[in-house]
């Protein structure tokens, strides 16, 4: 009889531990895509925090284990994109900097504002604050990674706001004219080419980042279908942004002003990258002649994530052996 009541007891437990979870994914779907992204913060050996700053919550993922007096690499991500795709460098890093990896404000978990300003300039300055309260505390110089639009912002971040950055990394970065491609076609047409409204247009968005196929993520369902749902109601979000980052006034500022930076600063792109076309590469590197220029062969616009240990190696060149 005591055996019965127990197993009957941990059924209700079950019973209420499912119901709890299905009205939590019932009112928030997109649950089941944050704890997979939880999963691969922990696989990195990060944690989390988040704080107030001005007028936004930043959401940021970080590791603090390392030797006294290590340079903090702080990593900015791109457009449509967030702290994870940064996940497997923080990987090849821990251990040797002090890692800070946030959501930019109005991506990811931080926080958006109706109305709010999300180019190029707004969030440079957002990022020179976010630097000077969260990382300098840290101790140690500050190196500045950025990707795609956060490199257009990294760079502007390096030219205006100077004693924020001690060493900068622009990886696939936009902010300058490149060759034209098909993406930039589209953009300039008005158009957002990483839409994502349906299958097709995930399969579409992946194919477009990923020149690698052995690191292209596959999305399970249900996630892939919460994932698309979400990408389906940025839709006006995202197209705001990039009009403003991809054809507005702002779109080549990083570029112009990439001539005041004078930090050492690292050039990575990829020559397959099908997004800010390698070309770019070379307009940045005649505004700084200090640069050192790595192009890497088999991948595409995201080489964090499609080869993490050729831009882990050339990190360390930029940040010093630690």
């Amino acid at each position: 009889m005591r055996w019965r009541r127990a197993k009957l007891a941990a059924a209700l437990v079950a019973a209420a531990l499912f119901a709890t979870v299905a009205a939590l994914l019932w009112r928030d779907p997109y649950r089941v895509v944050l704890a997979d992204y939880n999963r691969q913060r922990i696989v990195a050996g990060l944690s989390r925090d988040s704080l107030k700053l001005d007028d936004h919550r930043w959401v940021y993922a970080y590791n603090d284990e390392a030797p006294a007096g290590a340079p903090v690499v702080v990593m900015v991500h791109g457009f449509t994109g967030s702290k994870e795709n940064w996940y497997p460098l923080a990987q090849r890093l821990r251990g040797r900097y002090r890692l800070l990896i946030p959501d930019l404000p109005g991506w990811g978990e931080s926080q958006r504002r109706d109305g709010g300003d999300y180019g190029f300039v707004a969030q440079s300055a957002r990022l020179a604050r976010f630097i000077e309260q969260v990382a300098r505390p840290r101790g140690g110089e500050v190196v500045l990674l950025g990707h795609s639009m956060g490199g257009g912002i990294a760079a502007l971040t390096a030219a205006h706001y100077p004693r924020a950055v001690d060493r900068l990394g622009l990886f696939d970065a936009a902010g300058v004219r490149f060759r034209d491609n098909r993406f930039g076609v589209e953009v300039l047409a008005g158009h957002n080419p990483f839409a994502v409204a349906d299958g097709a247009g995930l399969q579409r968005y992946l194919d477009t980042v990923f020149y690698d196929a052995a690191a292209k993520p596959t999305i399970p369902w249900p996630a892939d279908e919460i994932y698309i749902a979400r990408r389906k109601r940025d839709a006006a979000f995202e197209q705001t942004v990039l009009n403003r980052i991809g054809r507005g006034p702002e779109r080549f500022l990083p570029g112009e002003e990439a001539a005041r930076i004078r930090q050492p600063t690292l050039l990575l792109w990829c020559r397959q990258d099908a997004v800010i076309d390698a070309s770019a590469m070379a307009l940045y590197a005649a505004r700084m002649p200090q640069a050192r220029q790595v192009l890497l062969d088999g991948c595409g616009h995201m080489s964090p994530v499609e080869r993490p240990d050729a831009v882990a190696q050339a990190v360390a060149q930029l940040a010093g052996p630690h």
